[in-house]
This record gives structure tokens, C-alpha cells and sequence, in this order.
């Protein structure tokens, strides 16, 4: 079926939030190009926030592992569904509602080669967002970038200084964090050139955005206990993020804050880099070992860790003061 057919579909991503997010060009694409088609959309509930005011969807419906839900998408007589995470779940939900559907093939394979072999067949590979709309034949995605809509009632004690870095020093793999010694040692290299550090983070980075705090002078610890909302109004009052591959570099990229991020084990290949905002992605492209994975690891393999280590604070300092006066 195609889409200009459908009169109600949904669209599938479960998880996570940066994975969320990149959905959203897609869906505003839809919606902007198919102006009476309902969307609703299919999330676990950790992540039902990136898309729950999304003005292009009609209904967030959580996910669980239940029967109920399955009776209750299908009381919604989808049209089509577009699975655009495709994996055991998202497959059986498909053959539950049993209506045309299009899926998300996921390059396992060129990821394979190029994580084990280094054979890299991902050069020519665009970013996710792209690949998320070739699903659908004859489509195309619009030339803007990520969305995340706020509550308007959300405030910043950042609002009004054009002074502010934010630094987001979290990532769920210890081989995507770049140093926290190194964090600081920028921290203090802005902060002489009058900048406040804002640290940002959620639930799981509050130990090391405390710690962070304390090594950087004048910086502000704005992490808290995963409030998307908040974290992203934080972001939009910053001149730039510096941060890891990680959900904040993609929330960065939503709410139009210039990106620095900086890739350990993972490489841009993959499709994940910032999308839709001026960014920089700073890595080690001279190491043979990289990537070691595509989604990050608990250590390094190599156990010395040069991905991250050999992009030392005066090599991040000189391409951050670059790409700020080029902001």
C-alpha cells in the first residue's frame, strides 16, 4: 500500500531516545506532506517523552508486552504500519495487526565487517533520518532537522547569556565517555575566556556530573533525574554542546544548539552523528581498532583506550574555538 492510500498509520520505535528523535524528520515529512493521514506512534515509556507533544502525531501508545495491546491496536484499523525498529517485538506486533507494513533493514552486516574486518561498505551511507524515510518508495524526507517540542512553561536559569557551554560528560558505555579529568581541564580553559560551564545530564550521569562540578570552577550541575524537558531548555540556552555520542547530542541537535561531539569506539558510518545543526564530530581516525563496536562497551578491548585519550583538552579547545567563531 502506498502511504498516499493510508488514512491511519503507525509508526513503530521503541527505544531510545536518541533513536526517537531522529524519527522525527520522518514524521513531520508525513504529516506535512500527507495533511490528513493520523499518525500515532508506538514507544516504550522511558522514551514516550521525545514525541508525547509532537503536534504531527495523533497518539503516543505506550508499549508493554501484553495482550491488551495488541487488541487495542488493532481496534484502531491501521492501513499501514512503518517499523522502524524491526527487531523480535516489533515484528511479532506487525504480524498481530496483519496490514501492509514497511520495515527498517538495519545494516547488520556492513557493521559487522567494519566493527571485526574494518571492510567498511557504511562510507556511502546516510545519516539515519535518511535512511529512516527510504523505507517508504518515492519519498523524501523536508531539508529541517530534529524536533522535540516543549512545554512552554519550562524555564532556564541559563535564559539571557550568550556565555554558557554545556557540557554533557554521560554516556551509558564507558567507551563513548571521553575523560572526565579532560572535561575539566577544557572546563577551566573556557572558564578564562569567561565562559560558564553548564553540566547536563540525567539519572545515570548525576555522579559524574557532581563530580565534574566540583573540578570546574563557577559551573553549574544541572543534571537531575530525567527530565527531558528541563535538560532540553537547558541546551537551547546554550551557545554549543560539547558531549559524547550519546541521547543529549541528538536532544541538542532538536532543539537547534550547536553540537561538539566527540566519537570514542563508534564512528559516524553508522549514521548517528548530529543531524540538521551545525556540528563538528571529533575522533581518532588514526587507530586501526576503531570502531571496537557500535554501540559502546564496558572497557576498551586494547585497554588503552587511545579513541578517547589521544583527543586530549588543547586538541578539543582549539576545534571548539573554531567552531564557535564560526557560529
Amino acid at each position: 500500500m502506498k502511504v498516499s492510500e493510508a488514512k491511519r498509520v503507525l509508526i513503530i520505535r521503541l527505544s531510545s531516545l536518541g533513536d526517537v528523535l531522529l524519527t522525527t524528520p520522518l514524521v513531520r515529512s508525513l504529516k506535512n506532506n500527507y495533511h490528513d493521514l493520523i499518525i500515532d506512534y508506538l514507544v516504550k515509556p522511558n522514551f514516550e517523552v521525545a514525541v508525547k507533544l509532537n503536534p504531527h502525531i495523533n497518539s503516543v501508545i505506550i508499549y508493554n508486552d501484553s495482550p491488551e495491546l495488541a487488541i487495542q491496536l488493532k481496534q484502531n484499523n491501521y492501513d499501514l504500519v512503518i517499523d522502524l525498529h524491526n527487531n523480535l517485538r516489533t515484528k511479532k506486533i506487525v504480524r498481530q495487526l496483519g496490514v501492509p507494513h514497511y520495515k527498517f533493514v538495519k545494516p547488520n552486516l556492513e557493521k559487522f565487517l567494519l566493527v571485526h574486518t574494518k571492510i567498511n561498505l557504511l562510507k556511502e551511507k546516510k545519516p539515519i533520518p535518511i535512511r529512516y524515510a527510504e523505507v517508504i518508495p518515492e519519498f523524501e524526507l523536508d531539508d529541517k532537522g530534529l524536533e522535540l517540542f516543549i512545554p512552554e512553561n519550562i524555564n532556564s536559569e541559563l535564559e539571557g547569556s550568550n556565555k554558557v557551554i554545556g557540557f554533557a560528560p554521560g554516556a551509558f558505555h564507558f567507551t563513548k565517555r571521553w575523560p572526565i579529568e579532560y572535561y575539566a581541564e577544557l572546563g577551566k580553559k573556557l572558564n578564562k575566556d569567561d565562559y560558564t560551564i553548564a553540566i547536563l545530564g540525567g539519572k545515570s550521569d548525576k555522579i559524574i556530573c557532581n563530580d565534574l562540578q566540583k573540578m570546574i570552577p563557577n559551573s553549574l550541575d544541572l543534571s537531575n533525574n530525567n527530565n527531558l524537558f528541563q535538560t532540553a531548555v537547558h541546551i537551547k540556552n546554550c551557545k554549543a554542546l560539547v558531549c559524547n555520542d550519546s541521547g543529549l547530542m541528538h536532544t541538542a541537535s532538536a532543539v537547534g544548539t550547536p553540537v561538539v561531539s566527540i566519537f570514542g569506539s563508534t564512528v559516524k558510518e553508522f549514521g548517528f552523528a548530529p543531524y540538521g545543526i551545525k556540528n563538528i564530530v571529533v575522533e581518532n581516525s588514526e587507530l586501526k581498532c576503531r570502531p571496537c563496536t557500535h554501540i559502546g562497551k564496558s572497557k576498551c578491548p586494547k585497554g588503552h583506550f587511545k579513541c578517547m585519550r589521544e583527543i586530549t583538552p588543547d586538541l578539543l579547545y582549539k576545534r571548539l574555538n573554531k567552531f564557535l567563531e564560526d557560529l
